[in-house]
């Protein structure tokens, strides 16, 4: 079994004062691996976790309101690139996996895993409609020992303010008839080196025993489990790891926008910085945040600062420079474009990539189409390529045109006035598109061993 950091004390001692009858039940449950576990919102996140789980032996059931994933994962299909049709179809065959869209079968689970969106209002407020929505269903099949974990991003306070005011109202009480624990998702789609089951698992709990309970649990799925003393102190560590990232990525694009004006190229700079064995952690710059966390993360913290009566400048100025990085990204095109006698207006610019990072198909708050957004408001003929995202999906804050991804052949490449590299996917052959393009903005240094043509990039 992977380990569990010593922090709780006699974790699921048989005789212990602290235990209530009904969790030696689950205790039980949990450490000879039939007790069910239920995952609630299936994507980047919840798919894994179910893939954790179902290696380490348990049953599972996967619930979410798409009525279309569930159908695709049940006829064997995989919607997530790193994540193998082979294994869907094992898990379904072995009846080791059952994914539903029926809401009513959630008491069915013993533990019940809450991986679903927290995203931001439009004005930059923590949207907690899923999570609350979510909470409803559950508390109207909430039995007598349930586990329920929170893994969504949120704020500090939201399980016991949001969700457990919500599961309580039926009559039963966390921590004596059902258990409550928060565990932030740590998922990083698309890297092999760190799976859901490899990835350590933080832990609080409403109270001792819940704590104690989701320890055990994911300590048959992950590597480590590390208890903390509360939900809160659970909550706050996601929201740090992902604020820590938000000011460096920040810094380092603040250096590349003064770097560019005064002649020094910001990655030949970092890549000097790193060679130094300690005190250092190379960050990049890049068009813009993206994904599900770092954009959004540090603007829950700077609203809960601002109910307590605080200002986080820090925070909130990373945050301004950042969301500012696809404007400057277009300054840079444009003027780039000018040396070629050329006005955005009318030009066809192809953007290379909208998913949020290299070799994923996840377009979570991907930078791309806010440049997208920009270069059509601008008058461009706007057009994409991206080998893992075919069509373009719909975005919650973006009038996301009718377009599907373009062959990056020789003739297409020439027909384009710029192409700008939004996202360094491995699949894009680099020389070919320096060699037939009339101009290259580059935005991820991409190009960076590309050596014919170098007059026609231009880093951005």
């Amino acid at each position: 079994m992977p380990a569990v950091t010593q922090f709780c004390v006699a974790i699921l001692a048989p005789d212990s004062p602290t235990e209530f009858p009904m969790s030696k039940k689950l205790a039980q449950a949990i450490d000879d691996k039939s007790a069910v576990v239920g995952v609630i919102g299936l994507g980047y996140v919840g798919l894994p976790l179910i893939q954790a789980f179902v290696a380490a032996g348990f049953r599972t059931m996967g619930f979410d309101v798409d009525q279309r994933k569930i159908d695709q994962l049940l006829a064997g299909q995989s919607y997530i690139g790193h994540i193998d049709a082979a294994s869907i179809t094992e898990c379904i065959e072995t009846k080791t996996f059952v994914p539903t869209a029926d809401m009513s079968r959630l008491g069915e689970a013993d533990a019940l895993l809450i991986c679903v969106p927290t995203p931001l209002s439009d004005s930059r407020d923590p949207d907690l409609s899923y999570v609350r929505g979510t909470a409803e269903q559950i508390a109207k099949t909430l039995r007598s020992d349930q586990l329920v974990v929170l893994e969504s991003t949120t704020y500090p306070g939201t399980t016991s303010d949001v969700l457990l005011p919500i599961l309580q109202a039926g009559g039963l009480t966390a921590g004596e008839d059902f258990f409550l624990a928060y565990s932030p998702e740590r998922e990083d789609p698309g890297n092999p080196n760190f799976s859901a089951s490899g990835i350590p698992k933080v832990v609080g709990g409403f109270g001792q025993t819940s704590c104690e309970l989701a320890a055990a649990l994911y300590s048959h799925a992950v590597v480590q489990v590390i208890p903390v003393s509360s939900l809160e102190v659970a909550e706050a560590c996601k929201i740090l790891e992902n604020t820590y990232r938000s000011v460096n990525i920040a810094m380092v694009n603040e250096l590349k926008m003064l770097f560019d004006r005064i002649g020094i190229d910001v990655w030949e700079v970092i890549a000097a910085a790193k060679t130094k064995p300690f005190g250092f952690q190379a960050f990049y710059p890049g068009p813009g945040l993206g994904g599900h966390c770092i954009p959004i993360d540090p603007f829950y913290l700077s609203w809960v600062a601002r109910r307590a009566g605080m200002t986080t400048r820090f925070i909130e100025l990373a945050g301004e420079i950042n969301t500012g990085m696809p404007r400057y990204v277009i300054g840079r095109l444009s003027e780039a474009l000018n040396d070629h006698g050329k006005p955005i207006r009318g030009s066809k610019i192809c953007i290379l990539g909208v998913a949020y990072k290299a070799d994923v198909d996840d377009p979570r708050e991907s930078p791309s189409f806010e440049l997208m957004d920009l270069l059509l408001e601008a008058g461009a003929k706007v057009s994409y390529s991206d080998p893992h995202v075919p069509t373009l999906p719909k975005m919650r804050h973006h009038d996301v045109p009718d377009l599907a991804s373009e062959e990056l052949t020789s003739e297409f490449l020439a027909e384009q006035d710029c192409v700008l590299i939004a996202t360094a996917h491995s699949a894009f052959d680099y020389d070919a598109i320096v060699k037939h393009a009339r101009l290259v903005v580059d935005t991820r240094n991409a190009t960076a061993s590309v050596t014919a043509d170098r007059e026609k990039i231009r880093k951005a």
